[in-house]
C-alpha cells in the first residue's frame, strides 16, 4: 500500500488526542492524512504537523460511531485507511506495518494493543516509558510471532486498531449507521466481513498504547445502548450479540433477558454498581471476566444467607 491515511473518532478527551497526533508525527512512514471524526459541537484545537489534518463534523444524539467511521473514510482518497481510537497512540511503525501487510493481505488486519496506567501519560512521554509500563489485556489474545494470522471467528475483530484497504471497506457499505451509541456495531462489521468472504486477520507488529481514561467493564454507564445494540444485532443476524456483557448485567439484576423475547431493562445501574465495574488510575485496563466472578460470587453469598435454614429434629 503505497498511501495510508488515519482516521480517529473523536469526543471530549483532547489530551488523548494530541497524544495521538504527536505519535503520528513520529511515524516512519507518515501518514497520507489524519482525519478526526469529530463528535462534538466544537472542532479542536491541534498543533500544525507535517502531514494534512482533517476535523470531520458528525452530529448524532448519542456516540455515532458507525456513522463517523463511514465519514472519515469517505473523507480520504488513500489505498488504505488505519483506524484509531482516540485513546490509542501509535508506535513509531504502526503505518509501516499496516503498509506491508495490506500489501500481501486484502482483508482486515488487527494490530497489537498494549494498555497504559494514568500515570503513563501525564507530562512529556517517550515510547521507552511506555513500553516499560504498558499491559497486554488479559482477556484479548496477543498478536502472532511473527507475520499475518488469519482470525476464523468474526468476533475476534477488535475496533481499537485496525487497517483495511479502502476498497475493500467500500465495498462492503461500511458499517452499519444505525447503531447508536456504545456496543454492537464493530461486532456487526465483522460478521459483515465474515459473510462476504473478507478475512479478518492478527498482524505481528502495529502496535498502539491504550491511554487510561475512566471506564466500566462491564460498561453498565452504556446500558441502554448495549441493550439495544444486542436486540438489533439480533433482528439483523437472528441471535443476540455481547452476550457476556448482557450476563453480566442479568445476574447484577439489570435486566431480563429472556429468550425469544425483548430485553428488559429492570433498574439503572446504581453507585455499588458502578464502584464494582470501575477502572481505577492504576489499572492499565478493566477485566469483564473478574468482574462477573465477583459478581457471582457476590449472588451466591446472597442466596447462601437467605437460604432457609435446616430442618433439625
Amino acid at each position: 500500500m503505497s498511501t495510508v491515511s488515519v482516521v480517529t473518532l473523536a469526543k471530549g478527551r483532547p489530551a488523548h488526542l494530541r497524544n495521538v497526533l504527536r505519535g503520528l508525527e513520529r511515524q516512519t512512514q507518515p501518514p497520507a492524512a489524519f482525519i478526526v471524526a469529530v463528535m462534538q459541537e466544537t472542532p479542536y484545537d491541534l498543533p500544525e504537523v507535517g502531514f494534512p489534518v482533517h476535523q470531520i463534523p458528525v452530529r448524532g444524539r448519542e456516540l455515532p460511531l458507525a456513522a463517523a467511521r463511514n465519514r472519515g473514510v469517505a473523507a480520504v482518497d488513500s489505498d488504505a485507511v488505519v483506524f484509531l481510537d482516540v485513546d490509542c497512540i501509535p508506535a513509531p511503525d504502526l503505518i509501516a506495518d499496516y503498509a506491508r501487510g495490506l500489501s500481501e493481505l486484502d482483508g482486515l488486519l488487527m494490530g497489537e494493543v498494549l494498555h497504559l496506567p494514568e500515570r503513563a501519560t501525564l507530562g512529556t512521554w517517550d515510547y521507552a516509558g511506555l513500553d516499560a509500563v504498558a499491559e497486554r489485556h488479559s482477556d484479548r489474545r496477543g498478536p502472532p510471532a511473527s507475520g499475518i494470522e488469519i482470525c476464523n471467528d468474526y468476533r475476534c475483530f477488535w475496533s481499537l486498531n485496525f487497517a483495511i484497504r479502502r476498497a475493500t471497506f467500500l465495498a462492503t457499505g461500511g458499517f452499519d449507521e444505525r447503531y447508536t451509541g456504545y456496543g454492537g456495531e464493530d461486532t456487526d462489521f465483522g460478521k459483515l466481513l465474515d459473510r462476504s468472504g473478507i478475512p479478518i486477520a492478527w498482524i505481528k507488529g502495529a502496535r498502539a498504547y491504550h491511554q487510561y481514561h475512566p471506564h466500566h467493564m462491564p460498561p453498565v454507564h452504556h446500558l441502554e445502548s448495549v441493550v439495544r445494540n444486542a436486540e438489533l444485532f439480533e433482528a439483523k443476524w437472528g441471535y443476540r450479540t455481547m452476550g457476556h456483557w448482557l450476563y453480566a448485567f442479568k445476574v447484577m439484576g439489570l435486566i431480563d433477558d429472556t429468550p425469544d423475547r425483548p430485553i428488559r431493562i429492570l433498574r439503572r445501574p446504581d453507585a455499588a454498581d458502578l464502584a464494582l465495574t470501575g477502572q481505577l488510575g492504576h489499572q492499565p485496563y478493566t477485566n469483564s471476566a473478574s468482574v462477573i466472578r465477583a459478581i457471582e460470587a457476590r449472588t451466591d453469598a446472597g442466596a447462601a444467607a437467605n437460604a432457609p435454614a435446616p430442618v433439625t429434629a
